[in-house]
């Protein structure tokens, strides 16, 4: 839908625009030949769109300027194996919208963009680029006011695709802190599931319907800039751009897939029984939290990192993967102030000279 949503600002900007669907959408890329309207997204596709199907990705490549990688983290895999290769002759930069981060076996993570770097063919060409920030599919394609941020390695190439793609209400900042843009904007899917967490909560005490408590999910949201601020420097990224994961956790919280699933884990359903009522729908923040709950112990088992830092991170994993009911862990929550203020990865703060 996200990748859908990018022709707008395209196709205001007066690019030819060509729209391929993964093998998961072959019968929305004929609904969009048909009717114009993509079906989930339920907006018009504009004026001048050429939809393909996957069959004929390597027609839609040519004499393309840029290729927009719309897949969710799922399709990662299929766009290493399906599309990288095809990128071999003819390298083109790719500017990904997929949020994620994907675990190394050393305990560090890699965000997208490095991955496929390092797994295009050798003497591959192809620049690699992530979208971070607040910016639903939905709104991007109704023209609201979206402010993002556009991370790569090379200034002027993202210079470059800012031109392309910037707009009267698509506003576009630019990071070179790859790892750490990529890192805020996936974790807050993981942490946007512990906010929700409270909703579900407080639905089950007094029931669905009832008046929303604000205080637990600003409490939690609060947790959520701690921890998230420690591990995007954890992974190697820069601190100041978990602002632009601040931005993104609080539309997560307030609508979407995720707001559903924190919910639902709250009320006291198992993960099994909220991705079965939730059938259908892809849970980006299942595969982020794994993900980072795995780098994170790996970490800690190296002694780089320690998890009484973490607690939210935690649980919210050992719900999802190890089958614990909620009960958030508010006392770990409280700590000292001179702990807060430390920023290191051991577990004891500094001796103060």
């Amino acid at each position: 839908m996200m990748g859908t949503a990018m022709t707008v600002p395209l196709r205001d900007n007066g690019h030819e625009v060509r729209l391929v669907g993964t093998p998961l959408d072959e019968g929305i890329i004929a609904e969009v030949k048909r009717t114009g309207i993509h079906p989930t997204l339920r907006r018009s596709v504009p004026d001048g769109v050429q939809p393909y199907p996957v069959e004929q990705l390597q027609q839609a490549l040519a004499n393309t300027d840029l290729l927009i990688a719309g897949v969710s983290s799922f399709g990662v895999e299929w766009f290493s194996d399906t599309v990288l290769p095809l990128l071999a002759e003819t390298p083109l930069p790719v500017l990904a919208v997929t949020k994620g981060l994907a675990g190394q076996e050393d305990g560090t993570v890699l965000p997208f963009p490095h991955l496929w770097h390092r797994r295009q063919p050798a003497g591959g060409e192809s620049s690699f680029q992530a979208i971070g920030g607040p910016c639903t599919s939905y709104e991007l394609a109704d023209r609201r006011h979206s402010a993002v941020v556009f991370c790569g390695d090379d200034q002027e190439r993202l210079d470059f695709l800012r031109s392309l793609l910037e707009t009267s209400y698509y506003h576009i900042s630019i990071s070179t802190d790859v790892i750490g843009v990529e890192s805020a904007v996936a974790l807050k899917n993981a942490y946007a599931v512990g906010i929700t967490m409270t909703v579900g909560l407080l639905q089950r005490e007094e029931g669905i319907g009832c008046r929303e408590a604000y205080n637990p999910q600003a409490a939690i949201f609060g947790q959520c800039m701690r921890e998230i601020s420690e591990l995007v420097t954890l992974f190697g990224g820069l601190e100041h751009s978990i602002a632009y994961g601040v931005s993104d956790l609080y539309v997560t919280v307030y609508g979407g897939r995720t707001r559903k699933l924190g919910i639902l884990l709250g009320r006291g359903l198992s993960y099994a029984d909220a991705k079965s009522e939730l059938d259908g729908v892809t849970l980006e923040s299942v595969a982020i939290c794994t993900a980072a709950a795995s780098a994170l112990r790996r970490l800690a088992e190296a002694g780089e990192a320690c998890l009484d830092r973490f607690p939210l991170l935690l649980h919210i994993d050992e719900v999802i993967n190890r089958g614990q009911p909620v009960n958030i862990p508010w006392k770990r929550f409280v700590r000292r102030d001179l702990q807060q203020a430390e920023r290191h990865r051991g577990c004891s703060p500094r001796p103060q000279t």
